[in-house]
């Protein structure tokens, strides 16, 4: 008996976390942590970077950067000078890098997970939203059976639950509503009409929202505004063999 929860017999789907992405299975999807994976992964591959995601900056992300010969991103509050880390801007001012590993708990996690079960993964921020929408559109015009699913990566609680996080709906939401195709899932419709109610504030709805002061909080008011640079980016990062790259 199918699941209630995998949306069956929508062409476009959405939900939220690593426990939502493992319900909603999909050919595509479309992995969405505006603050600030996969933002800083725009950032990167904009630049030319490669991007290899990993789930947790420890001794095994140490070896993992030295097999791909690969720059390994501090944590962002241990960043110097010319420390790159998970904030956009570090890796914006950042010189002669090639590769990176990009820990992160949420979107980067989310992004390994998927790529794992066999479906192709994207990295969708509010920056490459467009461009991100007319790659997949173009792959559905080739393969009409192909099901289309973006998930808010979102946060987490101290006590590891998930924090929906209104960033990701948005950026979700975003993508959801420039695809422009029909089958969209009420979860999918719910995401794009909240991008929709938001579109003309987002940069001080970004900066008010609580990822967007808790950023500020912590002194990375830089990053919020760099997520909030919208429709700025033509890159499209997909994620094959843990290597995240930009596709044409």
């Amino acid at each position: 008996m199918a699941s209630p929860y995998a949306q069956d017999g929508f062409r476009v789907g959405f939900d939220w976390g690593p426990v939502g992405a493992a319900a909603v299975a999909g050919t595509i999807v479309a992995v969405v942590d505006v603050l600030s994976f996969t933002t800083a992964v725009t950032v990167a591959t904009d630049l030319g970077i490669d991007v290899y995601p990993y789930r947790w900056r420890d001794e095994t992300a140490v070896a993992y950067a030295q097999q791909y010969d690969a720059v390994l991103a501090v944590g962002r509050s241990e960043a110097g000078p010319t420390d790159v880390s998970l904030s956009p801007v570090t890796i914006r001012q950042a010189q002669g890098i090639k590769r990176l590993v990009l820990p992160s708990p949420n979107g980067s996690t989310i992004a390994q997970q998927l790529s794992d079960t066999g479906c192709t993964v994207i990295a969708v921020s509010l920056r490459n939203r467009l461009a991100a929408a007319a790659w997949v559109k173009a792959r559905l015009a080739e393969e009409p059976k192909l099901k289309v699913v973006a998930i808010a990566a979102g946060e987490r609680w101290k006590d590891g639950s998930l924090r929906p996080a209104v960033e990701d709906l948005w950026g979700a939401g975003g993508f959801l509503a420039a695809l422009d195709v029909g089958g969209f899932s009420p979860e999918a419709r719910a995401a794009a009409a909240a991008f929709k109610d938001a579109e003309n504030e987002l940069s001080s709805l970004l900066h008010d929202s609580a990822g967007g002061r808790e950023l500020a909080q912590y002194g990375f008011p830089e990053d919020v505004a760099i997520a909030a640079e919208v429709d700025s980016s033509g890159s499209v990062p997909v994620l094959r063999n843990g290597r995240m790259f930009a596709s044409t």
